[in-house]
């Protein structure tokens, strides 16, 4: 298990869900607080690390960012 895979004593977080919330967050902003594409946040994510589509699908849904 690596550092990334460790949830935040703070909020149980881990620093993969942080930057996918972070950048769900920015996006939905740019985009006048609209729904995001999965697809796009997807491509913004890998910006940041690389993390399957279905991977993030399920990180969307576990943290009830998905509908």
């Amino acid at each position: 298990m690596s550092n990334d895979d460790i949830p935040d004593v703070r909020d149980g977080l881990t620093r993969k869900e942080r930057i996918v919330l972070k950048v769900l967050h920015e996006t939905q902003r740019e985009r006048g607080d609209h729904d995001v594409p999965t697809p796009m946040l997807w491509g913004r994510v890998c910006e940041h690390f690389y993390i399957s589509p279905e991977e993030l699908s399920s990180m969307l849904a576990r943290l009830g960012a998905r509908r």
